[in-house]
């Protein structure tokens, strides 16, 4: 390929407001403060005590923000964000911070996203690809399964030649708990269409992805 457009960073977060799937039940929405202070007593804690007498609340609050990617769609956050357009080149948009949860023990895991994808007659506005991200970031989730579908979700709305998507992250769960190895990075990938099929698509979008390096 040519031509390859690079862009990084990530753009404000969209409200969110609805389910990815609509077809899956909607989240409870019934009040669980009083649960988290029943944990803070099974731990040991006094929720009576001035640090903690607003804590459920805030985890609460904390816990919804952190999740609201269930109440997302996809087709809500792209919204009328797809254009006609004969562009072929790759089209990148590197470092999109991701932060989510591990479903396995509900820490945060943290990193970075690169996704690129080679269009066939139709372009996404730039800022929505990280929208996708965050869709998929803001749930209980496992890197392997995000990248995935980030990559699907692509491939589903613009139907382009080919979709690549790799993700470099952090995990508490290692960090903090377990093995505590402060410097592992978990890499997943996800390659759809020519990105799988074709060697050299493949080496440019992971040289780029990783900025030029081999991954630590």
């Amino acid at each position: 390929m040519s031509t390859t457009k690079v862009t990084e960073g990530t753009p404000p977060r969209p409200e969110r407001t609805r389910l990815t799937h609509p077809e899956q039940p909607s989240p409870q929405q019934e009040p669980f403060a009083e649960k988290v202070r029943d944990i803070l007593v099974a731990i040991g804690e006094e929720p009576g005590r001035e640090g903690l007498v607003k804590t459920p609340e805030r985890v609460e609050q904390s816990l919804r923000f952190l999740t609201q990617g269930y109440w997302m769609t996809v087709e809500e956050v792209i919204g009328d964000a797809v254009f006609e357009e004969s562009h072929q080149s790759m089209i990148m948009v590197r470092d999109i911070e991701v932060y989510s949860l591990c479903e396995h023990h509900i820490l945060p895991f943290f990193g970075r996203a690169h996704v690129a994808y080679i269009p066939n007659g139709k372009i996404l506005g730039l800022s929505k690809v990280a929208r996708i991200v965050d869709v998929f970031a803001r749930r209980l989730q496992v890197q392997e399964r995000m990248t995935d579908q980030i990559a699907d979700a692509i491939m589903d709305v613009l139907k382009p030649t080919g979709v690549g998507v790799v993700i470099e992250a952090a995990h508490f769960c290692m960090m903090m708990r377990g093995v505590e190895k402060q410097n592992s990075r978990a890499v997943t990938s996800a390659l759809r269409g020519i990105f799988r099929d074709d060697s050299k698509t493949r080496d440019e979008f992971l040289r780029l992805a990783h900025g030029g390096r081999l991954p630590e």
